[in-house]
């Protein structure tokens, strides 16, 4: 036996077909697809109010804007949705996002059953995720294998991550207290950034800036 109805949102037509192939190798017939977020949940609804639930959502992280409004607009915010309302629904990510604090996140936060990147091997790892899953294990790929390590398990925020890598990209405090200022990212005074960096360079036990980057780095989190 295997799965025998699966969800897959994704945006992207290549995507959906590649799968699709593998979830036929799986010999799954009751397959549908969303390409929003809001559509993928209201499948999911009539699904459990006419008992016909899905055994499977494979989703996708980001979707791209166009003309409609989207009350979920990501992937992320449909699994939260779907875990809140049928928690016992196994969730298979497919992303290109390889951050360790991203997938942590996901586990934590919604206990998604697997991460699989989306890269030249990615068929092959959605195969073996789809595998796992049936037989109640969890998957990751190996790129993010270790974001439930203890190394990794540091708190660091969204922001923080931003913030670490405007660094990166070569830019001064003063720079990113600009660019901060512009995009209406908050905290973005130069006072508030050299006070959270220095938290930082504490927190990973970063001799400097260029050190913070590059540990931050080495634990995959940009």
């Amino acid at each position: 036996m295997m799965f025998k109805k699966v969800l897959i949102v994704d945006d992207h037509d290549d995507i959906n077909n590649g799968v699709l192939n593998v979830l036929h190798d799986f010999e799954i017939k009751n397959i549908y697809m969303a390409q929003y977020c809001d559509d993928a949940f209201l499948k999911v609804k009539k699904a459990n109010l006419e008992n016909e639930n899905f055994d499977l959502i494979i989703t996708d992280l980001s979707f791209k804007k166009d003309y409609r409004e989207c009350k979920i607009e990501s992937g992320e915010g449909l699994i939260a949705i779907i875990k809140e309302e049928y928690p016992e629904t196994p969730i298979i990510v497919y992303s290109m996002d390889n951050r360790l604090q991203k997938v942590r996140s996901l586990i934590n936060k919604y206990q998604i059953d697997a991460y699989v990147c989306k890269d030249r091997n990615g068929s092959v790892e959605l195969s073996q995720a789809i595998k796992s899953v049936f037989e109640k294990k969890q998957f990751l790929s190996p790129q993010v294998s270790k974001a439930l390590s203890p190394k990794s398990d540091l708190e660091i925020e969204e922001y923080d991550i931003e913030l670490i890598k405007q660094l990166a990209n070569g830019l001064s405090q003063d720079e990113i207290s600009g660019l901060f200022k512009n995009n209406n990212t908050t905290p973005n005074s130069l006072s508030s950034i050299e006070k959270r960096l220095n938290r930082l360079r504490i927190q990973f036990k970063a001799n400097n800036a260029i050190h913070l980057v590059a540990i931050v780095k080495d634990l995959g989190l940009i």
